[in-house]
């Protein structure tokens, strides 16, 4: 495996436009991460133009600079930047992200990452109740690194369906959506399941 790029080629746009898009969409969740990392992934799988190892690796580093940054806005910015980080968060989420923090902030960072919409959250809390950098970098170190493989397998899985890269890739992106759509409805789920018993 080389490092060297060739600027002709698809690994010279390829593996960039992968860590940027990670890691924009870590901090202004606008870039659907998941599908960025499955698109990738099937790409390695059905062309020589990207290594696996490399799109885990760079979509884990995109990832965890991200979710990084996002806490120090939450630590360590104004009021200002915390509210426009919360922007579009609800209250009672972020309430209830801080009292389960205090208990179990290394699983929730873990978890937050893997769950959609559960990161902003998460990573607000810690930044909330001043969560330590020596905890917080290895649980998002390892969060980012099961994050990663599990979009890169759905992109394994359909660039082993298919040998079309454009066929694999949208198979993939239409997987991330797949499975971000039932994360988010058994999330409902338990939610309202909560709100029946308590």
């Amino acid at each position: 495996m080389t490092l060297a790029f060739d600027w002709t080629g698809t690994s010279s746009i390829g593996y960039p436009a992968l860590f940027l898009g990670v890691l924009i969409g870590s901090i202004v969740p606008v870039v659907p991460t998941g599908a960025v990392v499955g698109a990738a992934a099937a790409v390695a799988m059905t062309t020589a133009q990207l290594s696996l190892p490399l799109v885990l690796l760079l979509a884990t580093l995109g990832a965890a600079i991200g979710d990084l940054v996002t806490f120090a806005v939450a630590r360590l910015g104004s009021a200002a930047a915390v509210r426009w980080l919360a922007r579009g968060q609800r209250p009672d989420r972020l309430v209830a992200a801080q009292e389960r923090f205090r208990r179990r902030g290394w699983q929730l960072i873990v978890i937050g990452r893997l769950v959609p919409a559960g990161r902003i959250p998460v990573l607000l809390a810690a930044g909330a109740v001043t969560y330590p950098w020596r905890r917080l970098v290895p649980a998002t170190l390892a969060a980012c690194v099961l994050w990663a493989g599990a979009y890169a397998l759905l992109g394994v899985v359909s660039g082993g369906i298919f040998d079309s890269p454009l066929i694999a890739t949208v198979l993939a992106a239409v997987l991330v959506l797949l499975v971000t759509i039932v994360l988010n409805l058994v999330a409902k789920w338990r939610r309202d399941r909560v709100k029946v018993d308590s």
